[in-house]
């Protein structure tokens, strides 16, 4: 599926629908991925399924709901190209479709300090920054067209847009700048694990992106084409 997204290794059965009302909460969610935010209790107020009880569950419901999303921003960014997948609007109307089955807050701009990211009164600004640069890099054939993929990548997830699901949605508007301009997604290495979950996967990107951060995109590039 690329975006370093694997199905979890359970799948919900039909009778989870059934289940009554969410039981989820900071005491069952258990310890995030290194590198993640963590999910503050005003946003788990915001869960939309009835039937999580476990961060296993929540990676069911949130990889369903991408899986349903991606079809269409494929086929529009392939449509519209990469001035269209360049902009704020499409960023959080991506993210808005990418978990709008699972919270209340999808496609919404955090607004609370976390351990990642800049301060919320700069998103917008660091936003459009971002797509500004992009749009210059695009247009005059700056960096090699991954790097630019990579850049575009790196920039977002350091502002960290979002409450949650930064990574997953920054890794896709790499991948869909990409599929714009008819170049293969990056496959953000799924031979090595799920980056969902601490092991080597995440362990290497996170190496790759604090060293992107330094202007050292060459493992990050390596490590999406792998």
């Amino acid at each position: 599926m690329g975006q370093g997204l694997t199905p979890p290794t359970a799948a919900r059965g039909d009778e989870s629908s059934k289940l009554g009302p969410s039981t989820f909460d900071l005491n069952t969610i258990g310890p995030e991925p290194v590198g993640a935010t963590p999910i503050e209790e005003d946003e788990l107020a915001d869960l939309i399924p009835n039937f999580v009880a476990t961060s296993e569950d929540l990676n069911i419901a949130e990889y369903e709901n991408i899986a349903k999303a991606i079809p269409d921003a494929f086929e529009q960014a392939r449509r519209e190209g990469p001035q269209r997948v360049l902009r704020h609007e499409f960023l959080f109307n991506l993210h808005r479709r990418m978990f709008e089955d699972v919270w209340r807050w999808a496609g919404t701009q955090r607004r609370r300090i976390t351990n990642i990211g800049i301060d919320p009164l700069q998103i917008p600004t660091q936003i459009k920054q971002t797509f500004d640069d992009a749009v210059f890099w695009h247009e005059n054939e700056t960096y090699s067209i991954d790097e630019r993929a990579a850049r575009i990548h790196c920039r977002l997830v350091a502002i960290h847009p979002f409450p949650n699901g930064n990574g997953r949605c920054t890794r896709l508007v790499a991948d869909l700048y990409l599929v714009s301009i008819d170049q293969p997604q990056f496959t953000w290495g799924t031979a090595a694990g799920r980056l969902d979950e601490d092991g080597v996967a995440r362990r290497v990107y996170i190496g790759a992106l604090l060293e992107a951060v330094q202007e050292k995109y060459e493992p990050l590039i390596a490590f999406a084409r792998s």
